[in-house]
């Protein structure tokens, strides 16, 4: 697809990069003349220094014959507008940031006017994806296929594990309900199966029902339970919309923040929240409040350095689920050594989110990836297809079918039915298939068969 991003900044970074590494032919535009260079230069994308706004500047990024234009400015109301400009220069897929809680909550009036395709909240994608996590606090990773029916839960399997020790073939899996889909054992990653043993300390990854997964774990002796009491660490927009969902959920929440307005506001705002005005990197504090009594903890403060930093505090004084949101990706190989719980970054976060979207955008247009993650530091991929009728997949039972080594396939949806599969189901024309695998650029569903 021909795409045009308009915004240099981290977000419209983040989304230029995950774009680019699928092929997809990408221009940037900033007023920002270094911000362009550099990401043009890095990218080898075309990169036009303007207001992308303007009709113009569109004009010579090439909107005119572009699929979609993504609007990731640092302001909500420009991004707006240049959707609106970007359709009367006749591109069919506008995609806005959008951050203002306010202009979120009143989007759905104006976006059939504004005929935006999607709007997307960092923020607000981030507090979704931390709610997920805190759901199953016990969690190393969670993420969804066949519209959030199944979800593939990554968790470490603790030394009194009844599933420790034994090959996948030997455990109760709940009469097939649940897969084991891969085992992470130091520096090495393997797509399972039924003669793989699985040893305490292991990093498993399963997929199932979100309600079969609970009563799986428990029967594995694997802490998985929910967060009740949950302590945010920063009163931002990313606290104020996860509060909102955790106390929906039922959870106790309280929030510490150092700037005493902004306290104000979020106690006005969150009547069932308790605002704790002082200085979330006070250890006497964080004790006082019961830091060590939680069951969970999301650190999301405005430094990266100072997240890092309490987490690891908190690690060592309580058993809480931790959150860490980091913004800066050059923390990466560093934060990898330091044993961190989850690690969300809301800028590569949104960047995945609307690469997904231009997946089922993709659907209709020829390919049929509709969601892609990438697993265990990008070494392992997890792929949603649709299947198309006439697909070499469909001629024979899955045992019977020629599949490459290192891959597995994990669910089928039909119908609104889930499948995990076994060796004598069928793939049929119009399924939904995941697959999981270490083969890097699956494209169709038929790349899964041997040549």
């Amino acid at each position: 697809m021909k795409i045009v991003i308009v915004g240099c900044g981290k977000v419209g970074t983040s989304i230029a990069r995950e774009l680019n590494a699928e092929g997809h032919e990408i221009s940037v535009v900033d007023n920002n003349r270094a911000a362009v260079n550099r990401l043009s230069e890095s990218l080898d994308v075309l990169g036009v220094e303007g207001n992308g706004a303007t009709y113009d500047a569109l004009s010579e990024a090439g909107a005119e014959t572009a699929d979609l234009v993504i609007a990731a400015t640092a302001r909500d109301d420009v991004n707006l507008y240049t959707c609106l400009m970007a359709r009367a220069a006749g591109v069919p897929h506008t995609i806005a940031r959008v951050r203002s809680p306010e202009y979120t909550d009143d989007l759905y009036r104006v976006k059939d006017q504004l005929r935006l395709s999607m709007s997307i909240n960092p923020e607000l994608t981030e507090a979704v994806e931390i709610s997920r996590l805190l759901r199953f606090s016990g969690a190393l990773e969670i993420d969804s296929f066949a519209k959030g029916a199944v979800e593939l839960i990554k968790v470490m399997v603790p030394e009194d594990s009844t599933v420790s020790g034994k090959k996948i073939s030997q455990i109760d899996t709940l009469k097939g309900r649940v897969r084991v889909c891969t085992v992470e054992r130091g520096n090495e990653v393997y797509i399972a199966n039924g003669e793989t043993v699985i040893m305490s300390g292991d990093k498993v990854s399963v997929v199932a029902k979100p309600e079969i997964a609970a009563k799986f774990f428990k029967k594995a002796n694997v802490n998985i339970g929910r967060s009740r009491d949950v302590i945010l660490l920063g009163g931002g927009k990313v606290s104020f919309y996860l509060a909102q969902r955790l106390i929906k959920a039922g959870a106790n929440v309280k929030i510490i923040e150092r700037n005493a307005a902004r306290c104000q506001e979020l106690a006005d705002a969150l009547h069932d929240a308790i605002i704790i005005h002082g200085d979330c990197m006070d250890q006497d504090l964080l004790l006082s409040e019961g830091i060590d009594r939680a069951d969970g903890v999301a650190a999301l403060m405005d430094y990266d350095e100072e997240n890092i930093l309490i987490s690891l505090y908190i690690k060592s004084v309580s058993k809480a689920k931790i959150i860490t949101k980091i913004n800066n990706e050059s923390f990466d190989n560093i934060i990898c050594n330091l044993g961190l719980d989850s690690v969300i970054n809301p800028k590569i976060l949104t960047g995945e989110y609307i690469a997904r979207y231009i997946r089922a955008m993709q659907n209709s247009m020829g390919s049929n990836v509709e969601t892609l993650y990438r697993l265990n530091e990008d070494r392992v991929e997890a792929l949603e297809f649709r299947v198309k009728p006439g697909s070499r997949t469909t001629k024979a039972p899955l045992a019977q079918l020629a599949l490459k080594d290192d891959l597995q396939v994990i669910c089928i949806s039909r119908g609104g039915k889930v499948i995990l599969p076994h060796g004598g189901d069928s793939i049929q024309p119009n399924d939904s298939v995941v697959v999981i695998t270490k083969h890097k650029g699956l494209s169709d569903l038929d790349d899964i068969l041997k040549r």
